[in-house]
């Protein structure tokens, strides 16, 4: 299968802040007050924060609080995490880059892929926490002033509410890590698109030209064996629906957090039926929503 095109690059100042050198499980969203530096931090998870302290401020080392805890699963080690980060100037509060207007960053809590400085921070949370971390000019790639960086922590899968599904679709199975495999009917393939919500999500709805964060895995109607897996990478993607029109019409309206199941007939134009194996088939997708265009600023 020709995946989707990825949208979403290592912003150069991401590197800086150590993510490459980096609402549905909200806890509350009331504000903390940080005793040292003192920084008050406001906002609901996902959506854009409010920080609030005396410009300059200097810090002598790398400051870290956890403004709220998150109460999903625990991170991994060596397993996917999924961020929403505010970066700010320290010496006149000014924001250096974020990503809350454009999709969430997926990286391997990992020293080697993090960084001491981030990899310190997020070691030992949970899905759901919002972070803090200040760091003095140097410790980020010889950044020349203060860092005061906000982290929030989604999650890598689907956390709504189970739906049932219509009976003559396939069975979805999930293992632990949430990473589905399918059973074949062993009957016909529906001659349109289908689509079926398996987990009903919270969260701001998609629309046909966003781009979204997903995990995903594509199955052969026929004998369901996948063909691309984004849990078989290790990571979600985030891409642009304009360029899948089947998803772009089975994702529209649906609240992230879902996990959609779409029957995909070889009508639609899609990258899957430029592979000479499966021209000609119906495919199937199991599509974890975790997040879409600018949800932090809808919120």
């Amino acid at each position: 299968m020709r995946r989707p095109r990825s949208v979403v690059a290592r912003h150069p100042w991401v590197g800086v802040v150590a993510l490459a050198a980096i609402g549905a499980l909200l806890l509350g969203c009331a504000p903390e007050v940080v005793p040292d530096p003192d920084i008050v931090v406001t906002g609901d998870l996902g959506g854009r924060p409010t920080l609030t302290y005396v410009a300059p401020l200097t810090v002598d080392s790398v400051y870290r609080h956890t403004v709220w805890a998150g109460t999903g699963p625990a991170l991994v080690e060596g397993g996917p995490v999924l961020l929403r980060y505010w970066v700010e100037d320290a010496r006149d509060a000014r924001v250096v880059t974020e990503n809350y207007s454009t999709s969430p960053v997926p990286r391997v809590l990992s020293l080697a892929e993090l960084g001491e400085d981030l990899y310190g921070t997020l070691s030992g949370q949970n899905v759901g926490a919002r972070l803090l971390q200040v760091t003095p000019p140097g410790e980020a790639a010889d950044a020349g002033f203060t860092a005061v960086t906000v982290l929030d922590v989604l999650s890598t899968r689907a956390t709504g509410t189970p739906v049932t599904p219509r009976a003559d679709l396939p069975v979805v199975t999930l293992a632990d890590d949430g990473s589905p495999t399918i059973a074949p009917t062993g009957t016909p393939a529906p001659s349109g698109l289908t689509v079926q919500p398996l987990l009903r999500g919270s969260g701001v709805q998609v629309e046909p030209t966003d781009v979204v964060t997903v995990q995903y895995v594509g199955f052969s109607w026929d004998d369901g064996a996948s063909f691309d897996s984004t849990w078989a990478r290790g990571v979600p993607v985030s891409f642009s629906l304009s360029d899948v029109p089947a998803w772009a019409e089975g994702l529209a309206d649906q609240p992230v957090g879902s996990q959609v199941l779409l029957v995909v007939p070889p009508t639609y134009g899609l990258g899957a039926t430029a592979s000479a194996a499966l021209a000609g088939k119906t495919v199937v997708f199991v599509i974890d929503i975790l997040a879409t265009g600018d949800e932090g600023v809808r919120r």
